[in-house]
């Protein structure tokens, strides 16, 4: 019988790893917005240092991560670039089938 291992890539070499998800994720109760600039600082500057920060928001942004700091990006910074790259994509003409543009119309 084969044995699974499990490999994680990028996420064994986080600085995060191993710190206290409260730093990364608001509580489950309201939270006071100098609360949660605090507790967003505290993680971006732990995310400014990580060996793997752009591996991390390539994550969050590909599965559209909902909530946290992932990358040294909060939930709303990353809704507003996704917003943008949406936006971005729209602007793109779309090619043909021999990967020239499409005469305008």
């Amino acid at each position: 019988m084969a044995i699974q291992r499990w490999e994680w890539g990028w996420q064994w070499r986080a600085a995060c790893r191993g710190e206290d998800t409260v730093l990364f994720f608001p509580p489950s109760r309201p939270e006071m917005k100098d609360e949660r600039l605090t507790r967003e600082r505290k993680a971006k500057a732990l995310c400014a240092v990580c060996p793997v920060q752009v591996e991390c928001l390539e994550y969050a942004i590909r599965t559209r991560e909902p909530h946290g700091v992932w990358g040294g990006l909060s939930e709303m910074e990353r809704r507003s670039m996704l917003r943008a790259m949406d936006r971005d994509l729209s602007l793109v003409e779309p090619l043909d089938d021999e990967g020239e543009d499409e005469p305008a119309s």
